[in-house]
């Protein structure tokens, strides 16, 4: 059989002293925290698009790398050479799971729907075949209904009804095709649902039309007897100069308003944060503390640049803060942690792929070992309730139950006058922090 990286064997852990770019340090994913193993914290799972179809094209330039898997002539032949890739890598890197969109893993026939949709199940076939061989899951399945032209102006937000039909025939074979892997979720990223001018765009019309495509989702889903759940991935711009879908708060609202949000989760990107102007951690916080936290894309980006990076998560400081949230929030049960991340331009070689998923998974090892040890000693909960104490008392209680209103308020401050203030202690807290990563 083939082999596409015959420099590196399976990846193992060798421990924290170990030296090796190529093992593990941290991430052991038989060593159990706060009972359980760090496999199943965790749940990592390799993207196939970044991964395995990107080049290191830039704004400013084509592609810098060579991939054998892309090489042959015959597009299907690449897209069999490319899944055959994908699970040696998956394998040697000891991962469970992975994520694809539709045009990822089969090219597309032209405008011919019938041709694409075959090339999409004889694709199917292969990495079902794979999956069972590897022993892989699918952690979630999602659509590319914006690359082709046809999506300029978006895809369930189309001015066209002939494009928004095109993409709701995507969706429901991508859906299909999800639930026939086995898939544990599946993912809504409106890549062009947004705008770039006002002067040309119905805004109330093409969220109005989000909303019906999204409702058509949730019937069928339920027609295809899919017991996943379906995520929304937030993020506030690029390649528009505004998405519809800007943020957890924002995709919260619009789901309320919608009567869809006892359907969907969300899918939190680190870098969609970030170019939202939000920490990472912000945006799992609304999620979690909404009951709407469902999967993450983990991933960083460079905040002295204005767009989406996706480079690989090795900030702990951010790993930590997310994995607290997470933990706290009850874990993941479908979702799991997707390395939606790209090797820089400059790393052209296979073997780069490796280091860069090892790196991302042992800074959340070390994130997970060290959250876990945060909540063990409850020094932050233990402040928080402090903090907020004054609202578990009768006064607090009552203003909570809706028993109060602005007379009675009134009333308290002319009994009890001004009222005595605490320190936030945020300097100790952060010097705190430290301590654990």
């Amino acid at each position: 059989m083939k082999t596409y990286f015959p420099k590196v064997d399976r990846i193992a852990y060798e421990g924290p002293d170990s030296r090796n770019p190529m093992a593990f340090r941290h991430y052991n994913p038989d060593e159990e925290v706060m009972g359980k193993p760090m496999r199943e914290h965790l749940r990592f799972a390799v993207c196939f698009w970044h991964t395995f179809k990107g080049l290191g094209a830039d704004p400013f330039g084509p592609g810098s790398m060579i991939r054998e898997w892309l090489q042959p002539d015959d597009p299907m032949d690449a897209a069999r050479e490319t899944m055959h890739a994908a699970f040696e890598f998956f394998t040697k890197l000891g991962v469970e799971f992975w994520c694809f969109h539709d045009r990822d893993i089969a090219p597309e026939a032209g405008g011919d729907l019938a041709e694409t949709n075959r090339r999409l199940d004889e694709i199917v076939d292969l990495a079902e075949q794979l999956q069972n061989d590897r022993g892989m899951k699918l952690l979630w399945g999602t659509t590319n209904a914006f690359s082709n032209r046809r999506f300029m102006a978006g895809a369930s937000t189309n001015p066209s009804p002939e494009v928004f039909a095109w993409a709701g025939a995507q969706v429901k074979k991508a859906m299909e095709l999800t639930h026939r892997l086995g898939g544990e979720g599946y993912v809504f990223w409106g890549g062009r649902e947004g705008y770039e001018t006002l002067l040309n765009t119905d805004l109330k019309r093409e969220t109005d039309h989000l909303a019906r495509f999204l409702h058509m989702a949730v019937d069928y889903k339920k027609k295809l007897g899919f017991k996943g759940p379906l995520y929304i991935e937030p993020k506030p711009k690029e390649p528009t100069k505004h998405q519809y879908d800007f943020d957890a708060q924002s995709v919260h609202g619009f789901l309320v308003k919608n009567g869809l949000d006892r359907e969907f989760l969300l899918n939190i990107e680190a870098n969609h944060a970030t170019l939202a102007m939000h920490d990472f951690q912000h945006e799992l916080e609304y999620a979690a503390a909404n009951g709407m936290l469902g999967s993450v894309d983990a991933n960083i980006g460079d905040l002295l640049l204005g767009w989406d990076t996706d480079q690989f998560p090795t900030s702990i400081y951010d790993a930590t803060r997310a994995m607290y949230t997470i933990l706290r929030s009850g874990g993941f049960t479908t979702g799991g942690l997707n390395f939606d991340a790209h090797v820089r331009r400059q790393s052209i070689d296979p073997e780069d792929l490796f280091y860069g998923h090892v790196a991302g998974m042992d800074t959340f090892a070390r994130a997970l070992k060290a959250a876990a040890n945060m909540i063990a000693d409850g020094v932050f909960a233990d402040f928080v309730k402090q903090r907020y104490a004054g609202w578990d008392g009768e006064f607090g209680r009552r203003i909570e139950n809706g028993e109060l209103g602005f007379e009675e308020l009134e009333a308290h401050v002319l009994e009890h006058g001004e009222p005595e203030l605490q320190s936030g202690r945020q300097e100790m807290l952060e010097h705190r922090f430290n301590d654990y990563v």
